[in-house]
């Protein structure tokens, strides 16, 4: 049956026959057949997504990089010609399985949680447990153990509760072959602190609480961890962050950077300073080119926000302009929480949707209430 074959060859490799799955696919790949079906479209490259989704899955069971890095690239490419949460959640699926590979754990990590969140958004959970198990891959590689067992843990729940047991007995073969001592998994957090404190934020998840400097994209995480599942336009965040400014004429536009993220770029930069001397100090080259790439992203931002004579640039509350603003600021603010608390980075990273609409979507497992 034509609409079976990714199904098919996954139902091989489930059986422990992945030359025969990869051979299937393969084939399927190099020989499309034009039948409309909701699997696979019947144009274009869209027909071949299922396929290369499959091949990828496939590719990454067998250690495969070559296919892999193959069926990423064209998945990517697909993603970017067709722009649908689906595509990109399948290429974001492909890139940090292929990072695993390239033993690369934070890639892995970061990828498939935005994979995750992806699939959550447009609700697919069944997808979105798959890709847990990525990034279940990407903790254990960078020597998480205990976050890849309880990630390992949600995905097979969610996959028994599929009747998918097949599945659910991969899962369980993994944990038990997990090294002893990383099942000490901390319970689900029921609760969650994101609060502004003037120019601070306190941040609580679980045991671990912090206070650290607020930025934009906290303000616009904020407002989604309010109303979980409800979509922002990201120009309404913009607005919503920017009315936080009694002074700012928004009919007139909306500065590029308000004086509040100026501020805390700025003490950053004096932060980094520090870093680069313990850095250089320790000869700690990675942590150095961290530094410096931190360094370089702030500078060019500052640079992006000011005109002649040091004014502020402001831009159009336009569509475009406010994703590429909301979704840079969201993704920067999370790379500086996960330095201080790198679950609750984690968590968000898998949960909170960017792009034209946000939302934060709850965990369907694990649901966390948030005070903010």
């Amino acid at each position: 049956m034509v609409t079976s074959q990714p199904g098919l060859a996954l139902v091989y490799l489930a059986r422990g026959e992945a030359d025969q799955a990869a051979a299937m696919v393969a084939h399927a790949i190099e020989h499309p057949i034009d039948i409309p079906s909701k699997e696979r479209p019947p144009f274009g490259p869209l027909r071949l997504t299922p396929l290369l989704d499959a091949q990828a899955e496939i590719a990454y069971a067998r250690g495969d990089r070559t296919t892999l890095e193959r069926a990423a690239e064209a998945l990517a490419e697909t993603s970017m010609q067709y722009p649908s949460p689906m595509l990109r959640a399948q290429a974001l699926l492909a890139r940090g399985r292929l990072s695993v590979l390239d033993n690369e754990p934070e890639r892995a990590v970061g990828d498939a949680s935005r994979s995750v969140a992806e699939f959550n958004g447009i609700g697919v959970p069944f997808e979105a447990a798959l890709a847990r198990l990525v990034v279940a891959d990407g903790c254990a590689l960078g020597g998480r153990g205990d976050e890849a067992t309880f990630e390992r843990r949600t995905a097979r729940d969610a996959l028994a509760s599929f009747g998918t047991e097949w599945w659910a007995e991969r899962v369980d073969e993994l944990i038990a072959s997990a090294p002893p001592g990383s099942f000490d998994v901390p319970s689900p957090i029921p609760h969650g602190v994101f609060r502004s404190d003037g120019d601070m934020r306190t941040i609580s998840w679980g045991s671990l609480s912090v206070v650290v400097r607020d930025l934009k994209g906290h303000r616009h995480i904020e407002r989604l961890l309010a109303e979980p599942g409800r979509e922002f336009h990201a120009a309404d965040l913009v607005r919503f962050e920017a009315g936080s400014d009694p002074g700012l004429r928004i009919d007139r536009g909306i500065p590029v950077l308000d004086d509040s993220a100026k501020a805390a770029y700025r003490r950053r930069l004096d932060e980094i300073d520090d870093d680069f001397a313990d850095a250089h100090a320790d000869n700690d080259i990675g942590r150095a080119e961290l530094a410096e790439w931190d360094r370089d992203y702030l500078i060019a931002e500052l640079k992006r926000a000011t005109g002649l004579g040091g004014r502020d640039r402001v831009v159009l509350d336009d569509a475009e302009r406010a994703r590429v603003s909301v979704t840079r600021s969201i993704r920067y603010s999370l790379a500086r929480l996960a330095e201080s608390c790198p679950a609750l980075a984690q968590h968000l990273q898998q949960h909170v949707q960017t792009g034209t609409f946000c939302r934060y979507e709850r965990d369907a497992l694990h649901p966390v209430d948030w005070t903010v």
